[in-house]
């Protein structure tokens, strides 16, 4: 029995430009981190040759191409396991729609703990990529790269996209106590609704290219975030991931709404410096950087929101059971 662990991700800047139609022309780049909630993927073998999946649902079949849930049918295709295993998946947030990046964590997690399964452990990057492969060509989501490489690598990351395909992941490393502060500015609540992302990603990917003026500022954005945190700004930080929401607003239609908008304006008067949906937008979390003395401001603007408490995580995808067959 395997079981891996997996986490999920928020992301600062640079969203959008991670997308092949952008980096493809120039090179692309996000500011992101890990966060210490994740997705767990349990896998051992069974007696008989069947498949069992299980997650909201159950499945039994005997046949990969049977699954329905893709992710996990396209994960065992490209490990090679195709009979005789169970697989169940394990959430600290709503299953889908949350905008943290669950489904290339649920990619990442389960190709992680099918290869240690078949004692064949592959790299981080070969989980990244393969992910990507999966998702991207294979299942043909409309989807960027960063939440792949977040999910496999963890940690405070600057990720630049190549227009050749190469991914460079590269570690921002803040002193503890600067790590810590960062840590107590940030706060995530739940919009009280998930969404599926495709229908916003398809117009927003559609966009690109009459919006290639705004995401180069995200882009300068994240280049510029990622110095205001290693200066220790966070002020200047906060106030610039306002001016990026706005930005991102404007790169398809469904991004926010009349509800996103009000619990945003909420939050910035009661003293957040700034924040953004994450992920695709249209629903799942807000993430707001805000001063640890006006939090409490917030939590009462936001009369009762759902909080979720976080920091941010370290470390990426890994084995925390293996028990040998």
């Amino acid at each position: 029995m395997i079981i891996t662990q997996t986490p999920l991700r928020i992301s600062f800047f640079g969203g959008g430009t991670d997308f092949a139609k952008f980096y493809r022309q120039e090179e692309g780049c996000v500011l992101s981190s890990a966060i210490d909630k994740y997705i767990f993927v349990v896998v051992k073998s069974r007696f008989d040759e069947k498949i069992r999946v299980g997650y909201t649902r159950t499945e039994l079949v005997e046949s990969v191409g049977q699954l329905e849930h893709e992710l996990i049918r396209e994960a065992l295709k490209v490990s090679g396991v195709i009979s005789k295993i169970e697989i169940d998946t394990l959430g600290d947030i709503p299953s889908s729609g949350s905008g943290l990046g669950s489904s290339s964590t649920v990619v990442v997690g389960a190709l992680n703990a099918l290869f240690n399964f078949l004692n064949n452990p592959r790299t981080l990057e070969e989980l990244a990529s393969l992910a990507c492969k999966i998702e991207i060509e294979n299942l043909h989501k409309p989807i960027g790269k960063q939440d792949q490489y977040i999910a496999a690598y963890g940690g405070l990351r600057f990720i630049r996209f190549l227009p050749d395909e190469r991914v460079i992941v590269e570690a921002i490393h803040l002193p503890v106590n600067e790590l810590n502060r960062l840590n107590q500015h940030l706060m995530l609540f739940y919009t009280n609704s998930s969404r599926q992302a495709d229908e916003i990603l398809i117009e927003q990917s559609a966009n690109i290219e009459s919006r290639m003026g705004t995401l180069r500022e995200l882009k300068e954005m994240a280049i510029r975030g990622r110095r205001l945190l290693e200066l220790g700004d966070f002020e200047t930080f906060g106030r610039s991931m306002n001016d990026a929401w706005k930005l991102k607003k404007s790169l398809a239609s469904k991004i926010s709404n009349l509800t996103i908008d009000d619990i945003y304006e909420k939050a910035y008067k009661a003293g957040a410096l700034g924040g953004k949906i994450s992920g695709a937008g249209g629903g799942g979390f807000l993430l707001f950087f805000c001063p640890p003395e006006k939090q409490e401001n917030v939590r009462l603007a936001l009369n009762g929101m759902r909080e979720l408490p976080f920091q941010l995580e370290a470390e990426g995808s890994k084995v925390i059971f293996n028990y040998p067959r």
